[in-house]
């Protein structure tokens, strides 16, 4: 039985650079489900270093720092695919190239340029794109647990989120007078993946994390991934214009006793 009622649709995927991607596992998953993945990475090196990864599956290229780039992706689209289901936005990146600053010191051009990657190109792709997705379709992007926890390992991109989540609603109205297009995003915990591992000091917070969770077990990329298809597909047809957190219960345990035990104790 075809439960998520995915099979047969046509299913655009941005974001994959390598295995350990959130991108990837989604594709993966929405394979699995029976969708078809239609792959958009950022440049042709990386489209010849994911090819055989993705097994022939079709792959375009799109730096969504370029509109002119963003149009010929829609031209293309248009031309060889046709109509579409759904759109995975797994894109983000800030420069942290100067090394990790307090919030206060963040450099105009790295904060603005984290805005218009990790958030504008959600809205400057549906727009593009409006028209070849389908009326019912569904856009998921892929966002973190909280915004509002000043961590000092995620630098100046929870704010950046912050800006991608609340482009949800604004989004949702907007395509609201012309269809059913719903936007959702995953609010995912922290996670092994090779762009998490090369953000500073992250790998002290990821195995902080892993202690906090409820379960003691740090959250699976499979997990993200599994949520992304349920909001892709029709059965989250009465969800819309919001952040479903993936955390395995991390928020709710911050003063574990053991933790705070640790924390506390005499040196």
């Amino acid at each position: 039985m075809d439960f998520l009622d995915l099979a047969g649709k046509q299913i655009l995927v941005f974001g994959v650079a390598n295995r350990k991607s959130v991108a990837y596992q989604v594709g993966k998953t929405l394979e699995q489900a029976g969708a078809q993945a239609i792959y958009v990475v950022r440049s042709a090196a990386r489209k010849e270093q994911v090819a055989k990864l993705l097994s022939g599956k079709p792959i375009y290229v799109c730096d969504v720092e370029q509109p002119t780039e963003i149009e010929q992706l829609a031209s293309d689209l248009a031309r060889d695919v046709g109509h579409f289901y759904g759109l995975v936005h797994s894109i983000a990146f800030a420069d942290y190239g100067e090394g990790m600053r307090p919030f206060h010191e963040t450099g105009k051009r790295q904060f603005l340029q984290a805005v218009d990657i990790s958030c504008y190109s959600l809205i400057a792709l549906a727009n593009a794109l409006k028209d070849q997705l389908d009326k019912s379709g569904s856009v998921v992007t892929i966002s973190i647990s909280t915004t509002r926890m000043a961590s000092e390992s995620y630098g100046f991109m929870a704010p950046v989120k912050a800006a991608l989540d609340s482009s949800l609603a604004f989004l949702a109205k907007s395509f609201s007078q012309f269809s059913e297009i719903r936007f959702n995003a995953v609010g995912a915990g922290l996670l092994k993946t090779s762009a998490s591992a090369g953000i500073p000091g992250y790998v002290d917070a990821y195995l902080y994390a892993e202690r906090v969770i409820l379960r003691r077990r740090a959250l699976q990329t499979e997990e993200v991934a599994n949520t992304a298809a349920f909001l892709l597909s029709p059965r989250s047809s009465g969800i819309n214009a919001q952040s479903i957190i993936v955390d395995a219960g991390m928020s709710t345990n911050y003063f574990d006793r053991e933790v705070v035990r640790d924390a506390t104790r005499p040196n």
